[in-house]
């Protein structure tokens, strides 16, 4: 037999995390959402919180069985990860991630995860505001979503242990792809990495400004691109540039920066760098934008910032690229050009199978929590 619950029926405990006092060691471990990504938890991106300047509630420390739940922000609101063994060391969450505590009367604990995993994309589609500042409401959490379940522990026993099997295999297949692709990147790095000749510090060959928009400025159709320091390129209906530049992201949230180039009329968020050359017959723009993303795992080391990681000018400056001869730097780029193609082609067939293993795993888990398995 069946049953379905709503979360709060469901649930000893629904509540947001705390909003911590940072330091760098000691006090308490301090997850955010950063953490909380397919269906895992990241403890390595944890921070640490200051117990002695604000205290923790008993209840606010996660244990075994806790599904914790984005709860704010476009593109991360709704994604769920339960913790399924009990913390190393006493461990909380910030206030934008929610801790859902099931009660053990009604749930062998490892099967509520994947009841939460089933309910994850309606979550995500339940956030309220505007664009950048969706917040999923702990009432909206608690009174609108429900679980369903065999009310036989032992058939969710059964449950539990088909789909951590079959997930084990699917994400096998997934970590698979993912290494094709990282040994694609490696080449492309390794290629440029192995340029011999004399290295110059940036801050002789480049031009650098920044945008002076805030990120919202973006319009729907706009006529020009507007570069922030998203992946996603924006539009927007007045340009301030017209040149050939390089575009740095210059703050990330986790300090993953990125690169982009581009030729023409645009305009710029305010924290994005954007590199034009000096002297075209010394440095091609292309060949720039291939070194700068070859150097963005430096940017991340070098990046400063508690909250967010940002990049200061001189940093940029002071970064040494190796720099051939002109008629060089074109021969290089024919390479580097078609390893860029083939690193594209495998991005598009990884992100195709990737789509397929994550349909699957929602087929698999579709069929048993609905009861429809065999």
């Amino acid at each position: 037999m069946w049953n379905m619950l709503v979360l709060e029926d469901a649930c000893l405990l629904i509540s947001r995390g705390i909003s911590p006092k940072y330091l760098e060691a000691g006090g308490v471990r301090v997850l955010n959402q950063k953490c909380i990504r397919n269906h895992t938890i990241d403890y390595s991106l944890a921070r640490r919180h200051d117990i002695s300047k604000k205290s923790v509630k008993p209840e606010r420390f996660i244990q075994k069985g806790d599904v914790l739940i984005n709860s704010t922000g476009h593109g991360t609101l709704g994604r769920v990860a339960q913790v399924r063994d009990e913390p190393d060391e006493l461990t909380t969450v910030d206030s934008h991630v929610t801790i859902v505590r099931p009660k053990p009367e009604f749930f062998y604990l490892d099967y509520f995860g994947f009841a939460a995993i089933f309910i994850e994309d309606e979550i995500k589609a339940a956030g309220q505001g505007t664009s950048g500042q969706t917040e999923l409401s702990k009432t909206k959490l608690k009174e609108e979503f429900s679980v369903s379940f065999p009310t036989d522990f032992e058939e969710q026993q059964r449950i539990v242990a088909k789909l951590d099997a079959a997930f084990a295999e699917i994400d096998s297949a997934i970590f698979a792809n993912a290494c094709n692709i990282i040994k694609a990147n490696e080449i492309f790095s390794q290629y440029l990495s192995n340029v011999e000749t004399d290295n110059l510090p940036l801050e002789k060959l480049i031009n650098i400004k920044t945008g002076k928009l805030d990120s919202n400025a973006m319009v729907e159709n706009g006529e020009f691109p507007f570069f922030t320091c998203s992946r996603e390129i924006y539009s927007i209906d007045k340009f301030a540039f017209e040149c050939d530049a390089v575009l740095l992201a210059g703050n990330n949230a986790s300090g993953d920066f990125n690169v982009k180039h581009y030729e023409g009329k645009f305009n710029a968020y305010q924290r994005t760098y954007v590199l034009t050359v000096v002297d075209s017959n010394s440095l091609r723009s292309r060949y720039l934008y291939f070194q700068l993303i070859n150097a963005l795992s430096k940017f991340k080391k070098m990046s400063v910032g508690a909250g967010t990681k940002f990049l200061k000018i001189g940093m940029i400056r002071s970064l040494e690229i190796p720099l051939p001869p002109i008629i060089a730097q074109d021969k290089i780029l024919v390479k580097l050009e078609k390893l860029l193609k083939l690193s594209e082609e495998l991005h598009t067939a990884y992100n195709g199978k990737a789509r397929q293993l994550s349909s699957l795993k929602s087929a698999i888990l579709a069929q048993e929590l609905k009861g429809e398995a065999a």
